[in-house]
């Protein structure tokens, strides 16, 4: 009685065994970018550069630089605001930056199920 399913020889077959090495390989590439990705910094200005926020590739806040003209104890409001949307589009260049790194890793190709990078 012949076997059902599974491949002849029990092993896989090349193409499977090849797609498995790629596979391997894509995500070791994946680990290096993500952990050159952490080490990298982003700096944004907002206010004409009154306020300039710098954040790591892991989304960490490190230096919040605010000029003496964008302190003005009467408007703090307008402070909060430039510093917001400093920190978002630092965040932003983060963002970027690891979609670069990974479409340039996959070569933008499509992944099962919509995804792709």
């Amino acid at each position: 009685m012949a076997k059902r399913g599974g491949f002849p020889g029990g092993g896989m077959p090349g193409n499977m065994n090849n797609l498995m090495k790629q596979a391997q390989r894509m995500q070791r590439q994946m680990e290096e970018n993500q952990k050159e990705l952490e080490t990298k910094e982003f700096t944004a200005k907002a206010g004409g550069g009154a306020v300039e926020v710098t954040v790591t590739g892991k989304k960490e806040v490190v230096k919040v630089i605010l000029s003496e003209e964008a302190v003005d104890p009467d408007d703090i409001e307008m402070l909060q605001d430039l510093i917001v949307a400093a920190t978002n589009e630092a965040m932003h260049m983060a963002d970027e930056a690891n979609t670069e790194a990974m479409s340039k890793m996959t070569g933008g190709m499509g992944l099962p199920g919509g995804f792709s990078f």
